[in-house]
């Protein structure tokens, strides 16, 4: 069964110095039919003006992943950890028993952009962590790759959940597929372009539900970008 959540229809956020989408019910957001999908809780997709972001503010017990498309985030935290996050950049932040932390736009004139992820661990408590790595643009063209795992393959972030994150950036006319298991959910966003999946048209911004299917088949109409989440 594939369930498709339309970008229009994702909760939103506008304000002076930030225009946020949700997938899932977020902060004042509330939507009863979409509080996540299995253990993937948050699905974010944030712009961010100059000299703007969230001041420092805690979080426990959950993975967050930080996908920087456009701009540069400067994170800092109570771990000593300050790291600039380009676009490129994945971040993963794995909370624990509790981490305090900022996410600012340091630029004087250009626009952050990012998606951010928060991922229900597998067990709650452990000490909290923090890892990011970059994955250059060529990386990924016309097929998956792996950026985050539970077990940190093949130069992926390390989750504490049996989830994975692959990208795919593809050329138009290129097609992909990716095989499933029947008894895993798995979440598409479309980060940019327009694809088909598995013969429906979806455009930037919008995302789909896939359970109890064994294929995925994704079909660039555009030079597209395309988030794969794989969730027990």
């Amino acid at each position: 069964m594939i369930t498709f959540r339309d970008r229009g229809a994702r909760g939103r956020l506008k304000g002076s110095t930030l225009d946020a989408f949700y997938s899932f019910s977020f902060g004042d957001y509330r939507d009863p039919k979409n509080m996540g999908f299995r253990a993937l809780r948050v699905l974010n997709e944030d712009f961010v003006i100059p000299g703007a972001g969230f001041s420092e503010h805690g979080h426990a017990d959950m993975e967050i992943v930080t996908i920087v498309l456009g701009g540069a985030i400067a994170h800092r935290d109570d771990l000593g950890n300050e790291a600039l996050i380009r676009a490129g950049d994945v971040q993963r932040m794995s909370a624990g028993t509790g981490i305090r932390h900022s996410e600012m736009n340091p630029s004087l004139d250009e626009r952050a952009h990012a998606l951010q992820l928060w991922i229900v661990p597998a067990e709650a408590g452990g000490a909290p962590s923090y890892e990011q790595k970059h994955f250059p643009m060529t990386a990924g063209r016309n097929a998956w790759l792996l950026v985050a795992s539970p077990e940190g393959r093949d130069g992926s972030l390390t989750l504490r959940q049996d989830a994975r994150l692959e990208l795919a950036r593809l050329d138009e006319g290129m097609d992909l597929s990716h095989d499933l298991s029947s008894e895993r959910g798995y979440w598409v966003q479309v980060i940019g372009g327009i694809i088909g999946l598995n013969g429906t048209e979806l455009r930037e911004g919008d995302g789909a539900a896939l359970t109890g299917e064994t294929a995925l088949t994704i079909e660039a109409e555009t030079q597209a970008e395309v988030l794969l989440i794989d969730l027990p």
